[in-house]
């Protein structure tokens, strides 16, 4: 089965990059009083955008602002049937933030429906250094963790205006603002860059076509706009107007574009009679973006070096253990016996204080239901690696492999067992971190019939790290996955980047019979 990891990253990347419509803050400025000035700019109002896939509309969005004597709320809304995995799926975000008036962030909470379990995250700002979050999966009491805060942060959905509620934007002017990622939990400077100015003709009122039987946007109106860039994935990139709403944006081969209401919704709800049809290749998200392969290879990889070009490599997690990265030139050599010979036993202390062996929220390490699972599985077993060989085939051969569009829970996945490679890695990770096995995500790409696909799977610590891959049922996995990032699905979203521009060319691939 063709099994890829980018579905849950999708509609993330369509929340945080392509939602980001209003109100944000300016932290830009060294004097952070500034903010108060900028404030009395903002004004109650909404935008509409219609989500489109080359000429066909797949979704609508909207970005709504309202303002009281005390705070500022901005609503944001996403539903889109996305094209992955053969078929149409509806995903449905949401976010509400709550700033002060002097735009400082208070509260959140954001939530995402689609194929799989809903996920809802709620955060609180106390005292202006602790954020406390809590994320929780379908029924799942909530995972809740505080995040030390050095000074005022934002939420990728708050760009456009913290730029433009500044002086008016310059082509080449370069801003520093501090994000957050409530899905990777992690606060981080992101730099975005002004890369251009343009004009546009843009429409806010509607007329029904009664012969097309569609609505049309009429009194167009010129306005100026400018390109904000960003290398981040947690950042917004797309065109914004002078008061920070965002004018047009695009990711995945998608593009959000502002229109009138009845365009951009009464259009799309017409059209909703066809969106359960197949979906081909040319427009499915998990083929278009899969990088051919300059070779086809053949049976188990224990060897593999190619060539990357296309991108900037800077910040990826390519070298190091398995893999040697020289200039652009990758080589990824499966482990020898050896290193799986793990220098601790399982119920002896060895890591325990470590992250890698620790829960975190949706890898829930530490509940009794995973506990038990994982205890029952490797049985009398007190070898990490041969516990990890009974976990891999154990998943492998238990959770369903099903292409997904949510964000993995373990304890959710333990349940349905059912899910792509994003779920068969949590699932892992949780397992062998409830026996003391450190245990890491990594990312990236895995090889498929002529083609590299978006795939994640767990890397545990023996001698050093070794990776494994349950989805595809290997211990250790071969050479045909290609480690860019380790980490959960907020350093994941750092893959978007690759797609669209990543070529791969297969310098050498040695068979299993000449390496063994």
């Amino acid at each position: 089965m063709k099994h890829r990891g980018a579905a849950a990253a999708t509609v993330l990347a369509l929340w945080g990059a392509g939602l980001g419509v209003l109100v944000h803050r300016e932290y830009f400025r060294p004097r952070f009083e500034m903010l108060a000035e900028a404030a009395f700019r903002v004004t109650p109002g909404a935008a509409y955008y219609g989500v489109s896939q080359g000429d066909r509309q797949i979704g609508f969005a909207s970005s709504t602002v309202d303002t009281t004597p005390t705070s500022i709320v901005v609503r944001d809304y996403l539903v889109a049937n996305l094209p992955i995995g053969g078929r149409a799926r509806r995903a449905v975000a949401r976010t509400d933030v709550t700033l002060s008036r002097a735009l400082r962030l208070r509260a959140f909470t954001l939530s995402l429906t689609s194929d799989g379990a809903p996920l809802h995250a709620e955060g609180q700002i106390v005292a202006d250094t602790q954020l406390v979050v809590a994320v929780a999966t379908g029924d799942q009491r909530p995972d809740t963790q505080r995040v030390h805060l050095d000074g005022p942060i934002l939420l990728p959905t708050l760009v456009p205006l913290a730029i433009a509620l500044g002086e008016r934007p310059e082509v080449g002017k370069r801003y520093e603002l501090p994000l957050f990622d409530p899905i990777g939990m992690t606060p981080k400077q992101v730099a975005f860059t002004v890369r251009a100015e343009s004009l546009f003709v843009l429409s806010d009122s509607a007329s029904f076509d009664s012969t097309l039987q569609r609505w049309r946007p009429v009194a167009p109106d010129t306005i100026r706009a400018w390109q904000i860039a960003t290398d981040s994935p947690s950042g917004f990139s797309g065109w914004i107007d002078e008061h920070g709403r965002v004018v047009e944006t695009s990711q995945l081969g998608m593009q959000l574009t502002r229109l009138p209401y009845e365009v951009a919704w009464e259009n799309w709800r017409i059209e909703q009679a066809s969106s359960g049809a197949a979906i081909a290749d040319d427009r499915d998200i998990l083929e278009t973006t899969a990088i051919a392969a300059s070779k086809a290879l053949r049976g188990r990889i224990p060897m593999l070096r190619v060539r990357l070009e296309g991108v900037d490599l800077t910040g990826y997690d390519l070298d190091g253990y398995r893999q040697s990265l020289r200039g652009n030139v990758l080589t990824i050599r499966e482990e020898p016996g050896a290193a799986l010979r793990a220098r601790y036993q399982i119920g002896r202390s060895f890591a325990s204080n470590t992250p890698f062996t620790r829960p975190e929220p949706l890898i829930q390490s530490n509940d009794p239901a995973i506990r038990s699972a994982a205890l029952r599985i490797v049985g009398t077993a007190t070898d990490p690696s041969a516990a990890v060989e009974r976990l891999t085939r154990w998943v492998h051969d238990s959770v369903a492999q099903q292409i997904t569009f949510g964000v993995p829970d373990a304890l959710q996945v333990l349940r349905s067992r059912v899910g792509d490679c994003n779920e068969h890695t949590q699932l892992f990770v949780a397992l062998a971190r409830s026996l003391g096995i450190p245990t890491r995500i990594a990312a990236g790409l895995g090889y498929i019939d002529g083609k590299f696909y978006y795939h994640a799977w767990p890397e545990v610590y023996l001698r050093g790290w070794v990776a494994t891959d349950p989805t595809f049922g290997q211990y250790p996995a071969d050479a045909a996955h290609l480690r860019f990032v380790v980490g959960g699905l907020g350093r994941q979203a750092e893959l978007l980047r690759l797609m669209g521009n990543l070529k791969i060319t297969v310098l050498n691939a040695e068979p299993a019979s000449r390496t063994r």
